[in-house]
């Protein structure tokens, strides 16, 4: 791991600082012939946690590739708590790694240790869930998925086909993150177009599966037939509200429509079965693109302050086709 002095003061220190980050930096083709050289890339990686399939395949996605690549991953698993991440980043700092990924559980309270990163010259790479800063400067570049697309892919196909349907119950993810933030808005805003389309109820299953099942529980005992479409924020609530409405008699896909987000493979066959309506793909597999990003940085290339990935939508017509090739 590349040493340095985060609170250089003089401009030729600083002048050598850089060219230490860019001696550090490496090309996919040098990782993969074995990572020559005495230096070896350090990356801090603060996750949320493990809440859900989809974050476990988001970690592994960075931590394959960094294998491949030769980098030394310093991995925290913030656990779903915004203060262990937080305390996170400042380890990653004292150890004076290369560069620091963060995936935000929440967007606001970041800016503090952001400066602290800035100060230390150790770029960050926010991944995942934006953060809501007034200095976009604290952070070196955004790579994630456009959450409010997603959610409005899930409302527009709705509308196309929910028939007769109008009464939605919505699982909401974690409070506070972009993820759940965006995905309500777009629905709704979508909503708003379709006036018959109307949600009755809205609650909290913070991205997990039991508490997916226990929401959907608690809402069947309140509004009983009344409901006829669950909007899940992910499919890991969805595959949770499934597992409710069966216990309660009823048929998932044809008694309710479920319509959720990120198409784990899971949710992929559920819609291929017909337990599910539609999912819309929020791609995980972030590590090349992550660390293409932090490369390129180090190296003083110019890079995109923010990308997004494509994703798909997956519902009766292509959800069985799509299956073989899924990776998650």
């Amino acid at each position: 791991m590349m040493k340095r002095r985060p609170f250089l003061t003089s401009l030729a220190a600083s002048a050598a600082l850089l060219l230490g980050f860019t001696a550090c930096s490496k090309s996919g083709s040098d990782a993969a012939a074995g990572n020559s050289g005495d230096s070896q890339l350090t990356v801090g990686f603060a996750q949320t946690g493990a809440e859900s399939a989809w974050r476990t395949a988001n970690t592994n996605s960075l931590r394959n590739e960094a294998e491949k690549r030769g980098i030394e991953l310093k991995f925290a698993d913030g656990q779903s708590k915004q203060e262990n991440q937080i305390r996170a980043v400042r380890s990653f700092i004292a150890q004076g790694v290369d560069a620091i990924v963060i995936a935000p559980i929440v967007e606001t309270g970041w800016d503090p240790v952001l400066r602290e990163a800035k100060r230390a010259n150790i770029p960050v790479v926010v991944m995942d869930r934006t953060v809501a800063t007034s200095d976009e400067s604290l952070y070196a570049a955004f790579v994630g998925s456009d959450f409010y697309e997603e959610g409005r892919m899930a409302a527009d196909w709705l509308a196309e086909n929910a028939g007769d349907r109008t009464n939605i119950v919505e699982l909401q993810g974690e409070p506070g993150s972009a993820a759940a933030n965006e995905r309500r808005k777009a629905f709704a805003d979508a909503l708003a177009k379709h006036p018959n389309l109307k949600i009755i109820d809205s609650q909290t299953g913070n991205f997990r599966r039991a508490e997916g099942k226990t929401v959907m529980e608690a809402m069947l005992k309140t509004h009983g037939d009344a409901i006829q479409i669950v909007y899940a924020h992910n499919d890991d609530m969805a595959l949770g509200a499934i597992q409710a409405i069966e216990e309660a008699g009823k048929t998932p896909g044809e008694d309710i429509m479920i319509v959720s987000i990120d198409a784990i493979k899971e949710a992929v066959q559920a819609v291929a079965d017909g337990k599910m309506n539609c999912t819309v793909e929020c791609n995980p597999l972030f590590g090349p693109k992550i660390y293409d990003t932090i490369e390129a940085i180090l190296a003083g290339k110019p890079v995109e302050k923010k990308s997004y990935n494509k994703d798909e939508l997956f519902d009766q017509t292509n959800a069985a086709a799509a299956l073989p090739s899924r990776q998650y």
